[in-house]
């Protein structure tokens, strides 16, 4: 009868001992806006290797976010705008007070890697490079993307709407340089944090100052996270300064 009895001992500290894990290694899933991904995704490891918890990222465009969260789907922090975290929180889908600004990023222009770049450091050279371009590409607004709405807008307030049109190829989320690096677009148009992360494309520059487009970044912590204290957690390592170099890296800024 010894062995049996060794043998039951031994799987129930086993089983002991995998419960204690499972407990100790909590999971903290985050939704964030494509921008934003590379940031969490650099400051993920470190997180991870400190705190315990394991973290899975998803991303996708604001828009997309704030109706997946309105059609029930759970997460533990969800990176995007102010006003859509606003937004979310008289919904109750956010914890009120749990906002925290994370960090801002501009509009760059660019074109693949190798090829001349042509200038648009005035608002006169960038209508000029847009007009002379054989195709275009920004995200289609109608996917809810920050800098695609912008970008539309900012066509029609400079009166080249109409002209170029017919060459415009619009990304239904995720990211333009897709576009660019393909040859379907001679021009892209995007967050400049969703371009330096490709090699192959070549950031051209940003949009002149008087009309650059500021998106800001802030997260919030769901009321039914199972994991409050990790998410509050993850949200103080992508506030610290420890975060600020990688914001820097990928064209980003403090609010």
């Amino acid at each position: 009868m010894a062995l049996p009895i060794a043998t039951a001992a031994i799987a129930a500290a086993t089983a002991l001992s995998i419960m204690a894990t499972d407990a100790s290694a909590a999971q903290i899933k985050v939704l964030t806006a494509g921008a934003f991904r590379a940031v969490v995704v650099a400051v993920v490891p470190e997180f991870q290797r400190t705190s315990g918890d394991t973290v899975k990222v998803d991303n996708d465009t604001v828009g997309a976010l704030m109706r997946r969260i309105a059609g029930g789907e759970a997460f533990d922090v969800v990176v995007a705008s102010p006003a859509a975290i606003d937004e979310l929180g008289r919904q109750g889908k956010v914890v009120s007070g749990s906002k925290t600004e994370l960090a801002k990023v501009g509009v760059g222009v660019m074109v693949k890697a190798g090829a001349p770049k042509p200038d648009v450091r005035t608002v006169e050279a960038f209508k000029h490079a847009v007009l002379q371009a054989r195709s275009i590409a920004y995200i289609d607004p109608d996917s809810g993307g920050s800098s695609g709405i912008y970008v539309a807008k900012l066509l029609t307030r400079l009166g080249i709407a109409d002209q170029v049109k017919n060459k415009t190829k619009l990304k239904k989320g995720g990211h333009v340089s897709d576009l660019v690096v393909s040859g379907e677009a001679e021009l892209g148009i995007h967050q400049i944090s969703e371009i330096l992360p490709s090699r192959d494309v070549s950031l051209v520059g940003p949009l002149p100052a008087e009309i650059q487009n500021y998106t800001t970044y802030a997260a919030a912590i769901s009321p039914t996270s199972l994991n409050s204290q990790g998410a509050e957690a993850l949200i103080r390592a992508l506030a610290a300064p420890a975060a600020t170099e990688i914001l820097a890296a990928r064209g980003m800024q403090r609010p």
